[in-house]
């Protein structure tokens, strides 16, 4: 383990898939700033999000718990974040990002100082009002990375009297629908297309995944790798300004991702709740100037990050996870877990999979007839060691949350634009 770390800062990023990353073995130089961050510090081979989707994985990146606990019935933050655990080390904690689902309006800006997650209905009308027109002239469902680097070190710029921080910045540009920016549109491709147009493309991806073709599907994929691209930019940007400002030597950063996007690997595209591969393999990279180069082939979790922030600050272990520098100096395996609620007519189902480096299990509990199953094609011991979590989960039912607002026009509108409706 690192010493003497001073400031803490999370880097998530949503729907970011590692196998689209140069450093996790991708033939499109995507990632040139991520790749060489990966190689000079401690990078994660096979980590995994404990969710396949925003509402349980984000709550269980910032919880260290698993979904169950982590996210209440109606998805609002049920257990303690991080911020809380940097708040009682003595730092001050500061969250900026644009996914309306880990908003204030879900509890996620327990903890945090100043916490801006874009979102001004209820702030100030007008600022609101000329907010939603902007948004519709631009088309933009989001705040783009530059936008939230810019508000994170204003407020960096602000602590004057400040010894030590907790920076949490969450940014949306490789969610769909992929818009790259214009500059980026044709670097892996010739065809261009409006943000309308792709923005149609992506929804229709989503609710008829069959009538894709061919080149469309091509173009997806082009336009969410051009969006990697931008944010790996982005992301030079971010660490050239901690640079300047001489933050970086006392710095811990984690990069990181809440969950991938499936591209018709099983006959659907974004990322519904299921558990697959491509919704799950998340990029997982440790930067500190003292850490020594290193890649952990062991699997590790998005839980692991808490364990991880809490042994450098000096606080007591919480969540379900372990340190990644303590998961550096091992040489075997162990099994993590992963979980989706299921929506809809899926309801009642709760999707559940284990796994190792080498190995994946899957399984279900339905909540109606309260049954377990596991995949039958699972090895004896990952087969075992998913029908035990599987119990044990299905024991501890997500915490009934407190009577809950409902979601404001501003916070539909979102969720709309970015298909979640």
């Amino acid at each position: 383990m690192i010493d003497d770390v001073q400031n803490v800062i999370l880097l998530s990023l949503d729907a970011l898939r590692a196998d689209h990353l140069s450093c996790y073995g991708y033939d499109r130089d995507t990632s040139p700033t991520l790749d060489e961050l990966a190689a000079d510090n401690l990078m994660c081979a096979n980590a995994f999000s404990a969710s396949s989707h925003t509402r349980e994985a984000v709550a269980s990146l910032l919880t260290g718990e698993h979904p169950n606990r982590a996210a209440g019935t109606n998805y609002q933050l049920a257990a303690e974040p991080i911020s809380s655990v940097a708040q009682r080390a003595g730092l001050t904690c500061g969250g900026f990002h644009s996914n309306p689902f880990v908003s204030r309006a879900y509890g996620f800006d327990e903890g945090f100082d100043v916490f801006d997650d874009d979102l001004h209905l209820g702030q100030h009308k007008i600022i609101a009002l000329a907010q939603r027109v902007l948004d519709k002239l631009r088309n933009r469902h989001y705040a783009r990375a530059e936008i939230i680097n810019e508000r994170a070190f204003k407020w960096l710029d602000s602590l004057e009297d400040v010894d030590r921080f907790f920076l949490w910045n969450h940014y949306m540009d490789t969610h769909g629908p992929y818009e790259p920016p214009a500059e980026y549109r044709e670097r892996y491709t010739d065809e261009y297309i409006s943000d309308r147009t792709a923005g149609s493309l992506y929804k229709r991806a989503i609710k008829d995944p069959e009538s894709i073709t061919d080149a469309e599907h091509k173009l997806l994929v082009d336009y969410y790798d051009a969006e990697i691209r931008y944010i790996d930019d982005r992301l030079a940007d971010f660490f050239e300004s901690l640079r300047r400002r001489d933050l970086l030597d006392d710095s811990l950063v984690i990069i990181t991702a809440d969950h991938g996007d499936a591209f018709g690997e099983h006959d659907y595209y974004e990322h519904p709740r299921q558990l697959h591969e491509e919704l799950v393999h998340v990029p997982l990279i440790v930067v500190h100037p003292d850490i020594e180069p290193a890649t952990i082939e062991t699997a590790v979790s998005t839980t692991d990050i808490v364990a991880t922030i809490s042994q450098v600050l000096g606080e007591p272990p919480c969540g379900v996870g372990e340190s990644l520098f303590d998961l550096s100096h091992t040489d075997g395996d162990r099994t993590v877990f992963q979980q989706a609620r299921g929506e809809n007519e899926s309801a009642h189902i709760r999707r559940f999979a284990a796994r190792t480096k080498d190995e994946t299990a899957y399984g279900q509990y339905d909540t109606n007839t309260e049954t377990v199953t596991v995949d039958s094609a699972s090895s004896d011991a990952i087969g075992e060691a998913l029908l035990s979590h599987i119990r044990e989960q299905s024991a501890t039912s997500p915490s009934e949350d407190a009577a809950e607002e409902a979601p404001n026009e501003e916070i539909e509108q979102r969720l709309s634009a970015l298909g979640y409706k």
